[in-house]
């Protein structure tokens, strides 16, 4: 028995998304990600010298990304060629493959992070919900109120639906696996090297730039996937609109604006405002306008906007790459 091309991709993406509902993300030193992480720092120590000329650091930060990436990419070439040469039967490959993208998204991560603080906060346990906070976002959690740790964890989702769901998925249906373990790996060296301080300022550089326009697609597809998900799920689609056309250039992100601009407008809050870094503060341009004071049940709202646009988007994609495309390797 052989399975026919023509649903392949969207095959794949339905049963990575299903074994991610059921699994989730296994906490393992063997997760793919976090194998990706390690060989990183392995990279980062080879390369990085903080006592260098900032052009020189620029240079080898871009050397680093270059060639984690393209490690990356061939990681999956090898994954897929090596299944065709083998001559792995057809449900083989497609439970190997399935498997495989399901470690590149994140959907029953960040819903249960979400619970994780919501439970928190409806048992009044505040030091637990901000230690819960603290797991998923980079700010200072030590004198958070709730309101404020709702809207990290609601700024956490929004954002992350692109980051850690569309874009992998975006990218497995343009080039494959391959495209899509790319993909993890920029996002995976944004979020250990892009950082803007005395550290990464300039090592880190390029990946955050290449980070940044790997999503410049995704991030806006999932900008508008998120108006129809808020219409779907009965919330304020058109203020979801409103607020991406007038909030989304706000964002210190080029991408970031368009899924927090869109949550916030569908639930009627505001997002962004102060946060504290080390004991800074940086001010974030607001997203939205508080018409409802924040509070778990928003939270709730959007993992459903999330897990609603991850649908959504799977199904347009079967509809506009309804076949393997001719560039994807070892294809079935």
């Amino acid at each position: 028995m052989e399975i026919n091309d023509t649903m392949t991709p969207a095959i794949i993406a339905v049963c990575a998304f299903v074994i991610d509902t059921i699994v989730g993300d296994p906490q393992s030193r063997l997760h793919p990600v976090a194998l990706m992480g390690r060989f990183v720092n392995i990279v980062e120590n080879i390369l990085r010298r903080d006592r260098h000329k900032k052009y020189l650091q620029i240079a080898a930060g871009g050397i680093f990304a270059v060639f984690l990436l393209f490690c990356a990419y061939m990681s999956g070439w090898v994954i897929m060629l090596g299944m065709r040469q083998l001559e792995v039967i057809w449900w083989g490959k497609l439970f190997a493959e399935s498997l495989i993208l399901s470690f590149m998204i994140s959907p029953k991560s960040l819903m249960q992070a979400g619970q994780r603080v919501i439970n928190s906060l409806r048992h009044g346990d505040l030091p637990e919900a901000r230690q819960m906070v603290h797991y998923i976002v980079g700010r200072d959690v030590d004198n958070m109120s709730e309101q404020e740790m709702v809207r990290a964890t609601v700024e956490t989702i929004a954002e992350n639906t692109t980051d850690g769901i569309i874009s992998p998925l975006f990218y497995f249906f343009v080039g494959g696996l391959p495209l899509a373990i790319l993909y993890r790996m920029a996002n995976t060296l944004d979020s250990m090297v892009g950082y803007k301080n005395e550290k990464y300022f300039y090592f880190g550089r390029v990946s955050a730039r290449i980070d940044d326009i790997l999503n410049l697609a995704p991030a806006r597809i999932t900008g508008i996937l998120l108006v129809v998900a808020a219409a779907i799920l009965h919330f304020d689609y058109r203020t979801a609109w409103k607020m991406i056309l007038r909030d989304a250039k706000k964002h210190p992100s080029p991408n970031g604006g368009f899924t927090e601009a869109a949550v916030a407008g569908a639930l009627n809050i505001r997002l962004g405002g102060q946060n504290f870094y080390f004991g800074t503060a940086h001010f974030r341009a607001y997203m939205g306008d508080a018409v409802q004071n924040l509070c778990p049940r928003h939270v709730v709202a959007a993992i459903q906007l999330m897990y609603t646009a991850t649908v959504l988007f799977i199904a347009l994609a079967t509809v506009l790459i309804p076949t393997v495309p001719t560039w994807w390797p070892g294809g079935f």
